[in-house]
């Protein structure tokens, strides 16, 4: 992804260790890196009656990408860490950026490659989304030590979820919300957030928000990360005041940073019912993205006069995934794939897969221009505009110019929907509109006038607002919200709940306080005054409370509520211990945090392994040897005493989530 205008898809591979999944079932390395190639070999005890038979008499294939990287063993000495990832798709994207033009990284594989974490990445381990992020407002505060330049950043962030696109920094913006397209723009997402960022730890704090959204919406339907396409978008502009002139020029650029689905087949995951639905709407985008790469990867194979035939047959609007990324598809963007494998011998299907898949992406040339003065020239083109609509509804206008109208007399109660009007387009042909479609098509052009004349403090107050509803959403759920804190915060005393997740991603995000006295946990569709409200056809009206007396806490279910305690259905009434783990309803998980009852264990256990030791040392036979408390359940705090510096209070101050590669 070199500075300039030009130029294919940038493509690398990545992979990562074998997870426990793997070592388990004693998988074998499958996959070997030269340089810029990667080697796949086919599994040595395949069933010659198996798909893969043919790919296992062809033997090892080898492809070559813009690079390589091992990240299978770090002691190797080819290991290539997170900061080998930024120095060569970061790095040279923040130059294209600064330079005015359009960037995209996606990432793309099957659940548990290893995508999130190269694009997230955790704690110290940061993935490129921040790096990029941290090392954009250094090269900002670098560059405005030049008085006539001006740099403003905004950020949105968006999933899409069986063809569902879910705005995660707004939560007024309830629903489904709509992808339009417009001559100006190019594909846009109608009402998304665009919002102010001053700092790099505003980013951090929007990022954290909006995972928060998304954990809450997944736990909600049952779904995981890995079922859901995420994109987070920067638009980085930069105002250059000539004082010669007088004059102002401004760049627009724009970053998206894409996180795909995991692209497993059905028959590998074992999905049945809503989750086999769920599947082919996750496989349809992303094998519409296939087919787009794939006739992407044609055309710019093909000889010019073959191009411009073939160009309005790419199947962009099949998919609402594809559509949002048709600039960065073959258009006005400068573009990156980063493939994510697995080395297991288990899981060569997918793996060839993805390599065939990045193998077409390479093949993709793609025409980024400089983004001068984009701004002024789509507002005055929407001015434009918006004139010749409001013509079209009031007027017939004049007869054989382009844009000019013919319409029926209508009764005055007739539906714009059946007011047919005939306009002359630019190349001469006539189209039949009804009266409807052009006011639709006013009122979208209208809401993209407004928000391209939007000053800078209108901005910064829309901004100041959602953040401000944002954080009342979370508190209405009963979720503990740090004011000023980035990442998550949990209480240094007070007891609480914070959620888990087979998904790292989704892991730990949410914490819920439970106060001195009753909290009450309810439905979130009917108990508005429950302190915690959950979503579930399986989370009753009053489902249970958290009786917290003189720090003592514990769980009372309501009749008929389903209620686990370290996986034991519970009816009567139930202490609580620090390491517990709770399910409430089907599929919501907690772990139980007692700060001061954990610190008061770890001082007794000390204490008793000191004392232990200290009656070795004198050789005293009747000295107790260090046992487990009587009188409660302490299966689930094994992790405290095998690690005596794991710290079941804290976590990571980090909005980057846990994950492993």
């Amino acid at each position: 992804m070199a500075l300039g205008g030009g130029g294919n898809i940038k493509v690398v591979v990545r992979v990562r260790p074998f997870n426990s999944r793997e070592i388990d079932r004693k998988a074998q390395c499958i996959v070997q890196m030269k340089g810029e190639q990667t080697v796949l070999s086919p599994p040595t005890n395949i069933d010659p009656r198996s798909k893969n038979a043919k790919a296992a008499i062809e033997g090892s294939k080898t492809f070559a990408f813009d690079k390589s990287y091992w990240s299978f063993n770090k002691k190797d000495a080819s290991y290539a860490g997170q900061d080998n990832l930024f120095d060569d798709l970061g790095k040279p994207l923040l130059d294209n950026a600064f330079g005015g033009y359009n960037n995209c990284i996606f990432a793309y594989g099957q659940t548990g490659s290893g995508k999130s974490y190269s694009m997230m990445g955790y704690g110290p381990e940061e993935g490129v989304i921040p790096k990029i992020c941290r090392a954009m407002f250094e090269r900002i505060e670098e560059a405005q030590k030049d008085d006539n330049l001006t740099c403003t950043v905004e950020v949105s962030y968006l999933e899409i979820y069986n063809e569902r696109v879910r705005d995660l920094l707004n939560p007024s913006t309830k629903g489904n919300l709509k992808v339009r397209e417009h001559p100006s723009t190019g594909p846009y997402v109608e009402d998304l957030a665009k919002l102010v960022v001053r700092s790099f730890a505003e980013i951090e704090h929007l990022m954290d928000e909006g995972n928060k959204a998304r954990t809450v919406a997944a736990t909600n339907m049952n779904e995981t990360s890995s079922r859901s396409h995420a994109v987070f978008t920067l638009t980085l502009s930069q105002k250059r005041h000539d004082a010669d002139t007088g004059m102002d020029t401004e760049k627009a650029a724009k970053i998206s940073l894409v996180d795909l689905a995991g692209s497993e087949r059905a028959q590998s995951t074992g999905a049945t019912g809503a989750r086999l639905k769920e599947g082919a709407e996750i496989n349809r985008s992303l094998s519409t993205l296939g087919r787009v790469i794939a006739a992407l990867a044609d055309l710019s194979s093909a000889k010019p006069g073959a191009k411009k035939k073939n160009a309005s047959m790419v199947p962009y609007r099949d998919s609402v995934l594809t559509w949002l990324l048709k600039d960065s598809l073959g258009g006005n963007s400068m573009t990156a794939m980063i493939a994510a494998i697995s080395p297991a011998d288990i899981n060569f299907e997918e793996t060839l897969s993805t390599l065939r898949y990045a193998d077409s992406a390479k093949r993709i040339k793609n025409h980024a221009v400089v983004n001068e003065d984009a701004n002024a020239r789509m507002i005055r083109e929407l001015k434009e505009e918006l004139a010749q609509l409001r013509s079209k509804l009031t007027t017939g206008g004049g007869a054989g110019e382009a844009g000019a109208i013919a319409s029926e007399q209508y009764p005055p109660d007739t539906p714009l929907e059946k007011q047919m009007v005939s306009i002359t387009q630019a190349d001469g042909t006539v189209k039949q509109v009804s009266k409807a479609e052009i006011v639709e098509q006013l009122d979208q052009s209208e809401k993209l006038y407004q928000d391209l004349n939007q000053t800078w403090e209108q901005k910064l107050q829309k901004t100041e607002l959602i953040h401000k509803e944002r954080e009342a959403a979370l508190e209405e759920l009963g979720i503990s919200i740090e004011k000023g804190f980035v990442g998550l915060s949990t209480p240094k005393k007070m007891p609480h709940l914070v959620n888990l997740s087979d998904d790292p991603l989704l892991a730990e995000c949410l914490v819920y306080n439970l106060k001195p006295g009753t909290t009450t946990v309810g439905n979130v569709e009917t108990a508005k005054t429950a302190e915690i409200r959950l979503n579930g056809s399986k989370i009753l009206h009053e489902h249970c409370t958290f009786e917290n007396e003189d720090d003592v806490v514990t769980v009372v279910p309501r009749d008929n509520a389903a209620v686990m305690v370290n996986g034991q259905r519970v009816e009567q009434p139930k202490r609580l211990r620090s390491g517990y783990r709770i399910i409430l309803g089907d599929f919501h998980i907690f772990r139980f945090n007692h700060p001061q009852e954990a610190r008061a264990e770890r001082a007794e256990e000390g204490s008793r392994l000191k004392h232990s030791i200290t009656a070795d040392e004198i050789g005293d036979p009747s000295s107790p040897s260090p046992s487990v408390s009587q009188g409660h359940d302490r299966s689930w705090s094994n992790v405290s005493r095998l690690n005596p510096d794991y710290d079941l209070d804290s976590r990571a101050n980090s909005p980057m989530p846990m994950r492993s590669l």
